[in-house]
C-alpha cells in the first residue's frame, strides 16, 4: 500500500507532534521545548525532547529520534502505513482508496490467505495442547517450569497423534491444498498425500512485529528425529529476517537486548522477567537478524551455551553484531549449560548480575583462545601472545581503539606492553597492512576524533540551518554538499540546501525520505546539541568554528582517499587553500 508524498506531508503538518506525543506521556514545557520521561527506554528523569518549532523529538539518552509519524509507529508497533491512517483518523482526514496492480493485489491476497492458514493452526494447536490428546504436551511444558500465564502468552501448543489432523481442520476451515502447502504446514508424498510433519510435537508459533504467525517450531516428544523442526521458507516467513520472540522483546524498556539460541530459553526468560530476550529460528545468527536488532538497541548481550558449539556460536554471532555496529557482550552461563537451566537452578537475581557482570567481547575471544595453549610451556606462551597479535590486528583496524585494547589485554595477562605493540607492528605490517599504532604527539588529534568531531559539526551546521534557514548563502560562500563526508549527512545537506531554496523546508518530511532504519539517524543530525551563545559574538565565533570544522573535515577525508588520481589531486590542493584561507580570514556572517 502506497500514499502520495503530498498526502503524508498533510497528514504530519495536520498532526503536532507535541499534541499527539502529549497524548501519550507527560509533556512539561521547557524553554523552547517540551521534555518527558522518554517511552523508549527505562528512563528516570525528563530526558525526551519534543520541538514544536522543528516537528521533531528526541531523547537524549537513549537516541531515539523522529517525527510524529515515527513516534506513533514506535510507540504503537505499527507499521508506517498503519501510523499515517492513525494519525489521518485522528485529524480527521478521509484517506482515498489505494489502486494497485493486479499483481501486487495477487501476492497481497495470497500472503492474506497464508497468515489466516497460520492463525487457525495455532489455534487448533492451542487447543489441541489444552485438550486430553496434549496431556503429554502439557506435562512438558509444566515439567519445564513454565506457568499457565507464560504457556498462554507464547500461544504454545500441541501437534496431534498424526500429520493429518491439522490438514483436516484447515480444508474444513475452506483453505485449498495449494494454501495449506504454501503456508509451510503441510507437504506432499506418495504415501501419506497431503500431511503436517507437525505431529506429536510441542508447538511454538513463530510471531512477526504485528502478532501475525507467520511459521513454527516443533520439539518432538520421544526419540524420533528431528528432534526440532521448523517452517520451511514461505513467502510470509523468512527465518534470516525474523527472531522469536521479538514481537514481544521490542516493546522491553531494558535498554538492550539478550540473544539466545533456543526457544525454551527465551521463554524461561520473559517468565523469570527477562522481557528483552530472542533468539533466532533453527539457523546461525545472520546479519540480516543483527540489522534488524540495530534499529532498537546498540547493546546486546549474548546468552548462549556454555559448551562448545555454543562458544563457537557466540564467536561468530559476535562478529555479526559489530558489523551491524552493535556492542556485543557474553554472560557467562556455567556451571549451567544454557539461560533456562541457569535460571532454573539460582534465579532472576543471579542471572541480572550475570548480566550485569557480562564479559567484553574481546575479552571473551582470548579467553577462549586462551584454551588452546598450555601456559606453564614457554613456547605455548609464545604462541598464545602471537595469538593475541594477531587477534587484535584482525578486530581493531582502527589504530587507538587497537592501542586501547593492547594495553588492556596486556594488563589483564601480565605482558609487556612493548614487547606486545612490537608484536601487533610486525603482524599488521607483514601480513594485514593495517595502520600500525605511533604514539601521537601531544597537540595532534586521532583520526577517530577527527572524524567524530566532523560528524558532529556536520550536524550542528544542519542543525543551525534548520533553526536559520536565512544563513544559507552565508554558509554557500564556504560550504558546498559534496563537503558532507557521510553518505547519509550528504544527502540530508542535498534535501536542506534545496528546500531552503525553493522555500519548502520540513526537516519532518525529510525525514520521511529515507529508508526505515535511517530515519532515527537523520531525525538526530536535526537535533545537535548547539553551543550556548549569549551575545552576538559568541554567535559570530561558533559560527565560524563550525565552518571550519566542516571543511577541515572535508580535507582530511578527501586527502585520504586521493589514490592516483590526478584531478582528485587538484581538487585536495585547492581544499586545502581555501581551508588555509579560512583559518586566516576567518568566516564571515555578514
Amino acid at each position: 500500500m502506497y500514499y502520495s508524498d503530498e498526502l503524508v506531508a498533510q497528514v504530519r503538518q495536520s498532526s503536532d507532534i507535541v499534541d499527539v506525543v502529549g497524548s501519550y506521556i507527560s509533556l512539561t514545557k521547557k524553554g523552547a521545548n517540551y521534555v518527558g520521561i522518554c517511552p523508549f527506554h527505562n528512563d528516570h528523569s525528563p530526558s525526551f525532547s519534543v520541538s514544536r518549532s522543528k516537528q521533531i523529538y528526541k531523547c537524549f539518552a537513549c537516541g531515539e529520534a523522529g517525527n510524529v509519524i515515527t513516534f506513533v509507529m514506535k510507540y504503537e508497533n505499527i507499521t508506517f502505513v498503519e501510523a499515517v491512517k492513525l494519525l489521518a483518523d485522528r485529524a480527521g482526514i478521509k484517506l482515498p482508496e489505494v489502486s494497485v496492480s493486479a499483481e501486487e493485489k495477487r501476492k497481497s491476497d495470497k500472503k492474506l490467505r497464508l497468515l489466516e492458514v497460520n492463525k487457525e493452526a495455532a489455534t487448533f494447536f492451542y487447543r489441541c495442547l489444552r485438550s486430553p490428546h496434549g496431556e503429554r504436551g502439557m506435562k512438558y511444558f509444566k515439567d519445564r517450569g513454565l506457568s499457565d500465564e507464560t504457556i498462554n502468552k507464547f500461544g504454545l501448543g500441541f501437534a496431534g497423534v498424526n500429520g493429518r489432523e491439522v490438514v483436516e481442520v484447515l480444508r474444513k476451515k475452506g483453505f485449498s491444498d495449494e494454501e495449506i502447502r504454501d503456508s509451510g504446514i503441510a507437504s506432499v508424498s506418495e504415501k501419506n498425500g497431503l500431511s503436517s510433519p507437525f505431529w506429536n510435537r510441542v508447538m511454538y508459533p513463530i510471531m512477526d512485529a504485528n502478532h501475525r504467525v507467520i511459521g513454527f517450531g516443533g520439539r518432538v516428544l520421544g526419540d524420533a528425529k528431528p528432534k526440532y523442526l521448523n517452517s520451511p521458507e514461505t513467502d510470509i516467513f523468512d527465518k534470516r529476517r525474523n527472531l522469536y520472540g521479538f514481537v514481544f522483546a521490542r516493546n522491553s524498556r531494558a535498554g538492550n537486548l539478550i540473544l539466545c539460541e533456543g526457544y525454551m530459553d527465551v521463554i524461561a526468560m520473559h517468565q523469570a522477567g527477562f522481557s528483552q530476550a530472542v533468539a533466532s529460528l533453527g539457523t546461525a545468527f545472520t546479519q540480516e537478524q543483527a540489522n534488524l536488532l540495530s534499529r532498537y538497541t546498540k547493546k546486546v548481550f549474548l546468552a548462549y551455551d556454555s559448551d562448545g558449539p555454543g562458544v563457537k556460536a557466540a564467536l561468530r554471532a559476535i562478529d555479526i553484531l559489530k558489523s551491524a555496529d552493535i556492542s556485543g557482550r557474553v554472560i557467562d552461563m556455567r556451571p549451567a549449560k544454557d539461560p533456562d537451566e541457569f535460571i532454573k537452578a539460582y534465579g532472576s537475581e543471579a542471572f541480572q548480575k550475570r548480566i550485569d557482570e557480562a564479559e567484553n567481547s574481546f575479552y571473551f575471544l582470548i579467553r577462549t583462545i586462551e584454551g588452546d595453549y598450555n601456559q606453564s610451556d614457554p613456547e605455548q606462551r609464545t604462541q598464545f601472545y602471537k595469538a593475541i597479535a594477531v587477534k587484535l590486528c584482525e578486530n581493531f583496524p582502527e589504530p587507538l581503539e587497537r592501542e586501547n585494547y593492547l594495553q588492556a589485554i596486556c594488563e589483564r595477562y601480565g605482558i609487556n606492553t612493548e614487547n606486545m605493540r612490537n608484536l601487533v607492528t610486525e603482524y599488521a605490517s607483514a601480513k594485514l597492512a593495517v595502520p600500525v599504532y605511533q604514539k601521537p604527539k601531544q597537540t595532534s588529534q586521532t583520526k577517530a576524533t577527527q572524524e567524530d568531531s566532523g560528524k558532529i559539526a556536520e550536524s550542528m551546521l544542519l542543525t543551525w540551518l534548520t533553526d536559520e534557514p536565512e544563513m544559507l548563502p552565508k554558509i554557500k560562500k564556504y560550504i558546498s554538499v559534496q563537503d558532507f563526508t557521510d553518505e547519509i549527512y550528504r544527502k540530508v545537506a542535498e534535501r536542506v540546501f534545496s528546500d531552503i531554496e525553493n522555500d519548502c523546508l520540513d526537516p519532518p518530511a525529510v525525514i520521511d525520505s529515507f529508508e526505515e532504519e535511517e530515519k532515527n539517524l537523520v531525525a538526530n543530525i536535526f537535533q545537535a546539541k548547539m553551543p550556548e551563545i549569549t551575545s552576538e559574538d559568541e554567535r559570530k565565533r561558533a559560527f565560524s568554528d563550525i565552518i571550519i570544522r566542516v571543511k577541515e573535515n572535508s580535507y582530511n577525508f578527501f586527502s585520504e582517499n586521493i589514490g592516483n588520481d590526478m584531478s582528485k589531486m587538484m581538487d585536495s590542493i585547492k581544499l586545502k587553500k581555501e581551508l588555509e584561507s579560512l583559518k586566516q580570514k576567518g568566516v564571515s556572517l555578514e
